[in-house]
């Protein structure tokens, strides 16, 4: 798999990634979460933390803030659970949730976001929000195929 992605900036190639992985399977994303999705994955590729926070308790502390903090707060929530649901579903059997548990939490975060984000904003992960199974089973194929691996350790 993916031996037409062989070097380019990192942005390049999670965008290759992401587009092999919709072409095998036949289930394009629409231009808005599939440049959401690469960004997702740039932002968190060097995440040496990610599986070390606990989501729940960190949508509650962003409950907690206002405005923006809020705001920024919640979208790093859906943009974790959207990771960990797609990439690392052993992660939710090891400390005993379901994958489900990560796709409400950061289905939830999202429409969070949405609902205190001002218009243009509000739409893009109003959106998110509705589409982010779609998001993760990206994400869980991408995962899954064979060689996808070390297109990753190409990228770190």
């Amino acid at each position: 798999m993916l031996q037409a992605i062989q070097s380019g900036t990192p942005v390049q190639l999670w965008q290759a990634l992401v587009q092999e992985t919709y072409a095998r399977t036949g289930h394009p994303l629409d231009e808005s979460s599939e440049s959401y999705l690469v960004f997702v994955l740039l932002r968190y590729q060097t995440d040496t933390l990610l599986l070390s926070r606990t989501q729940g308790m960190d949508w509650m502390d962003a409950l907690s803030l206002a405005g923006t903090a809020r705001s920024d707060a919640l979208r790093d929530v859906g943009d974790r659970c959207l990771l960990l649901a797609g990439l690392f579903p052993g992660y939710a059997e090891r400390s005993r949730v379901s994958v489900d548990y990560f796709i409400t939490l950061g289905r939830s975060a999202y429409q969070g976001v949405a609902d205190a984000a001002r218009q243009a904003y509000a739409a893009l992960y109003a959106q998110l929000a509705h589409s982010y199974r779609e998001l993760v089973e990206t994400l869980d194929t991408m995962r899954r195929l064979s060689k996808a691996s070390e297109v990753v350790k190409t990228i770190r």
